[in-house]
């Protein structure tokens, strides 16, 4: 991978992790899991989950500036920011048991 593709997925992971721990277990202790692999065509795919709250609208929570944490004065970027990183992004989430992303990047 160049760099700049390694700065893409650096950013677009660290977006994830911060996410999980910040909407997904709010002010609470849990695991998040991340599974990295070389798919072909060279193309890197990531998958970030928790077992966290999940989330109720998957939609609303996509829309930029939108943000579940206004009491932290959250930007509402997180899923723009790893959407543009990202040739491939989708949330998987359930409330109550927590949200799975899947994203891939193709490398040069």
């Amino acid at each position: 991978p160049t760099l700049d593709e390694l700065n893409d997925i650096k950013t677009a992971v660290s977006e994830a992790v911060t996410n999980c721990i910040v909407h997904g277990y709010r002010d609470s202790v849990g695991t998040v899991t991340m599974t990295v692999q070389l798919i072909e065509p060279a193309t890197v795919e990531i998958m970030v989950r928790d077992q966290g709250c999940g989330i109720e609208d998957i939609d609303l929570a996509m829309q930029p500036l939108y943000t579940s944490r206004e009491d932290l004065e959250r930007s509402g970027m997180g899923f723009t920011i790893m959407q543009s990183f990202a040739d491939v992004f989708r949330v998987e989430s359930t409330p109550g048991v927590g949200t799975s992303l899947h994203m891939e990047k193709k490398l040069s």
